[in-house]
């Protein structure tokens, strides 16, 4: 009894400025996660075409993309207290006028401001290698991802309750999400500033080129003979889901003939799913089997969801299929960054890892506006492009077996 005991405690054995930066982590990605159920919704009543819709989405993610190197680079410079508020004030600011925005353009210029101050996801991570001795920080990266994970399942049951509000005035009740995410961002804000100290030891001296952003490496990095392949399946793999997470809303709403409410409850439903299948399911199932065995039938799986809702479209069968997803859609992001891991020594641990991320955020940036422009075409042709789409990544997620080590996650041996 007093050894799965001791084990439970050892692994939530971290030092308080991680919890402080975990909370806030959660908090700011419920600020963000607040308003994917309505962005489309909100979006049709401005006017916009489904295609004009998605460029709202790929203008938050070309910014963050652009954001996020410079924020992490100047937190270096600056500290990362002041560059964590600044970029919390910022999603404060673009929620606020996202709310109230009476004309389109105000609402491109809050999703375009909030990008460019939204990439705080570099800040935090350079909080925890700060502040964690070198054998805790996987152990620490992994609770940082399960509290973002965890604001991924509230945000959107929050964006329900929100639309029941009461309205302001020049407020629209799916506006009233944005309203909710400036004020769980402010909280944020709030607690920053109160509680967590400065984790900065010695600020580096203010030079500032365009190479130390390192733009030309992310991209050059897919020639990698050891790794390339691992970024290119993170693009292909974020690119698909992307073109599924913009098409299913106006099929939800306009097929299915659901409301921006229940289309909350839906993304609450994958959430949920996800989190138990990360618990129970992926680290069991990683200690078994190969990672790009495991990595294939998942990506595989998604393929299968999205061919199947054209087919099927009542809500009953979407719901089920959701629910599938939410379990497939658990295993390639983790999966792919073990492998990475695996392949990259130590010194590479946090560059490797934010080339990933920027793969990621390049396939968010132009997923949705694919799914716009299929979209405008007629609602079911997204998921049959992005079904095939998705059955090629995952025969091109077996190719990863030759080329990089993939074997379980136990007993692998020390990194090259």
């Amino acid at each position: 009894m007093m050894r799965p005991l001791k084990a439970l405690k050892a692994k939530f054995d971290l030092p308080l400025k991680f919890w402080i930066i975990a909370l806030i982590a959660f908090i700011n990605s419920v600020s963000f996660t607040i308003i994917i159920p309505i962005l489309y919704p909100y979006a049709k009543q401005f006017g916009l075409s489904d295609f004009q819709a998605s460029l709202l989405t790929t203008g938050y993610a070309i910014a963050q993309f652009i954001a996020t190197p410079i924020l992490g680079r100047f937190s270096d410079l600056m500290g990362r207290k002041p560059l964590l508020v600044i970029s919390l004030i910022g999603t404060v600011a673009a929620n606020l006028l996202a709310s109230f925005a009476p004309v389109a353009w105000l609402l491109f210029a809050a999703r375009i401001f909030d990008g460019l101050t939204g990439g705080n996801t570099s800040i935090a991570r350079a909080i925890i290698t700060d502040t964690t001795a070198p054998s805790d920080r996987a152990k620490a990266f992994g609770l940082l991802d399960a509290a973002f994970r965890l604001g991924f399942v509230t945000g959107p049951a929050i964006s329900y309750f929100a639309q029941l509000l009461p309205t302001l005035p020049g407020v629209s009740s799916l506006g009233m999400s944005f309203f909710a995410g400036a004020i769980i961002a402010f909280l944020a804000v709030v607690l920053t500033w109160l509680l967590l100290p400065e984790t900065l030891p010695q600020r580096q001296k203010l030079q500032l080129s365009w190479q130390m952003f390192g733009f030309s490496k992310i991209f050059q990095s897919a020639l990698h003979p050891k790794l390339g392949k691992a970024f290119v399946l993170t693009f292909f793999s974020g690119f698909t889901f992307t073109i599924f997470t913009f098409a299913f809303q106006p099929f939800f709403l306009n097929i299915l003939n659901q409301d921006a409410q229940t289309l909350a409850i839906v993304f609450t439903l994958i959430g949920v799913v996800g989190v138990l299948t990360q618990i129970f399911a992926v680290e069991a199932l990683t200690k078994r089997f190969n990672l790009a065995n495991i990595l294939a039938v998942a990506i595989a799986g998604r393929a299968a969801v999205f061919l199947l809702i054209p087919v099927f479209p009542v809500l009953p069968a979407f719901v089920i299929l959701a629910c599938l997803l939410g379990i497939t859609n658990s295993f390639p992001i983790p999966l792919i960054g073990a492998i990475l891991s695996l392949n990259s020594s130590d010194r590479e641990q946090g560059e490797v890892q934010g080339i990933n991320a920027s793969y990621l955020s390049i396939s968010n940036a132009i997923g949705p506006a694919v799914a716009g422009l299929l979209v405008s075409i007629s609602y079911s042709a997204p998921f049959w492009v992005t079904g095939v789409l998705t059955l090629l990544t995952a025969g091109f997620a077996l190719s990863l077996k030759s080329s990089v080590n993939c074997g379980r996650k136990e007993g692998l041996g020390a990194r090259g």
